[in-house]
């Protein structure tokens, strides 16, 4: 009797495990792609905690909206004390320093508004799978997925909130077009132009209007477009949001709109001969390397919607939608074919066209589960080797924080020659310049301090100098060392 009885209990627990993992498959099956979109922000939000901000661009913006915060200086971007920064307008460092003045300086509230604003955007996209009839998830995981897009969500640039200010325009113009639009949909499609110009300025309407003009054109919607917007009042409204701040700007720094209107947008440009760039022009590229910062930075997307224009032909160029979204998507990339300063996060606004193409062909694009199991491996892939605790050797000489951290508190910092950005954010700005002779003068002191330089700095150094230092750290870039006074009794 009990023998049978055991018999029955083991049928009935592997009977009621078999039932609950069908179950639990059914659920993942069902619920794919909304765990699927969250599994990527989640992983987004981990680097974006674990990561340190990086020199230069990141730590150089982190700085920048630290500086915002600590001096409650609001109108100016400043790149040090009392320095101002002209080359950006202030809508991204604004997010940050709002975010530091709430939550902290930690790296995550740094980047969260970047979060926010690219997670928000690939939600909001989702509204427009409904009329395809595939997951409301679907578009908001290819963009997600995007590497370009996905960078962007955890990275200090005004890049992002460029991208949410053409985003805005484009789609409020779009849905201001349709039959029975809200009213507010031209007023946003403003907002996105106002909020651009307060992103990265006039670029905004370079990369916003011509590919609309060419969709009106192509699709003989002209008058369409006139009669759906409100221009008047749009334009005021466009102008009431971001006047206002160029002209606080230069009335606090003057110089500033010479500078960045004249020389940011067109000296920089058009002018070989220029040499009034403060900050330093963009790494110099190959003629027409951003188209493959496209291919590059949109994979696996960027075949998949190559692939989806071939098999769809000249079907595509006449659907008003996807016209639309051709446009926007190549647009940017074609607008800087004949530039050679330029980077990869240029061709970031074409993230949400392309995303917003493949789902619309979600249906019938071939080979869907490659393409999403490729998406979905990269984060994960690179989440788990994380976790390995094998990866801070790739990036630990991007930034100084690494060395930063060995540093014991109260006692002085000193850069030879030059400031890292992200020595300045991790010190709270109180990492000081040296240059050669006020060091031999810090030399005759007796008081402790550390010294910060790079490695060719320190070869090139007296070895007289060099024996009064100890190693305390270092990097395949820097080092840092601690003053060892010469005499005896002097305090280590």
């Amino acid at each position: 009797m009990d023998l049978w009885i055991y018999h029955v209990v083991r049928f009935i627990q592997n009977k009621t495990r078999i039932l609950l993992m069908e179950r639990f498959k059914a659920y993942l099956f069902t619920h794919r792609y909304v765990l699927s979109f969250w599994t990527l922000v989640m992983i987004r939000l981990y680097f974006n905690a674990v990561l340190p901000l990086m020199d230069k661009t990141e730590a150089r913006y982190g700085e920048i909206a630290r500086l915002m915060h600590e001096t409650g200086n609001w109108i100016t971007p400043q790149i040090d004390y009392g320095l101002p920064f002209w080359a950006k307008p202030p809508l991204s460092t604004w997010a940050s320093a709002l975010s530091i003045s709430v939550f902290g300086t930690e790296e995550v509230f740094v980047r969260l508004p970047y979060l926010i604003v690219m997670v928000g955007l690939a939600l909001f996209i989702g509204r427009y799978a409904k009329e395809q009839n595939t997951s409301y998830y679907i578009p908001g995981i290819v963009a997600l997925s995007l590497p370009e897009f996905y960078l962007h969500a955890g990275v200090v640039s005004t890049d992002t909130f460029l991208t949410l200010s053409i985003a805005l325009s484009m789609l409020s113009f779009w849905e201001a077009l349709k039959e029975s639009a809200k009213p507010y949909w031209g007023y946003l499609f403003f907002v996105g132009m106002g909020m651009g110009l307060l992103s990265k300025g006039p670029i905004v309407g370079i990369l916003t209007l011509p590919p609309l003009a060419l969709w009106a054109v192509t699709t003989k919607n002209i008058k369409k477009t006139f009669r759906s917007l409100p221009w008047i009042g749009g334009i005021l409204l466009m102008l009431l949001l971001s006047v206002p701040w160029y002209l606080m700007a230069e009335a606090k720094s003057p110089g500033f709109l010479d500078y960045f209107i004249v020389g940011e947008h067109f000296e920089r440009y058009l002018n070989p001969d220029w040499k009034g760039d403060k900050y330093g022009f963009p790494k110099q590229q190959p003629f027409g390397i951003v188209w493959a910062f496209f291919l590059l930075f949109l994979l696996p997307w960027s075949i998949a919607c190559l692939r989806l224009l071939i098999q769809k032909g000249k079907d595509s160029l006449h659907h008003p939608w996807i016209l639309f979204l051709l446009f926007w998507a190549l647009w940017t990339p074609f607008f800087f074919t004949s530039s050679s300063s330029l980077i990869h996060p240029y061709v970031l606004p074409s993230c949400l066209p392309v995303a917003l193409s493949v789902s619309h062909y979600w249906s019938i694009l071939k080979h869907k589960k490659i393409y999403f199991y490729i998406a979905l491996g990269l984060p994960l892939f690179l989440f788990i080797f994380h976790l390995s605790g094998k990866t801070q050797f790739l990036y630990e000489a991007t930034t100084d924080k690494y060395l930063i951290e060995q540093t014991e508190p109260g006692v002085a910092l000193f850069s030879l020659d030059r400031k890292s950005y992200s020595s300045q954010f991790y010190t709270r700005g109180k990492i000081k310049l040296t240059d050669s002779t006020a060091l031999k003068q810090l030399l005759q002191s007796e008081t402790n301090f550390y010294l910060l330089l790079g490695t060719t700095q320190w070869e090139e150094m007296n070895p007289a100098l060099q024996s009064q230092f100890n190693l305390v750290d270092s990097n395949r870039k820097k080092r840092l060392y601690r003053f060892k006074p010469l005499l005896q009794g002097r305090t280590q």
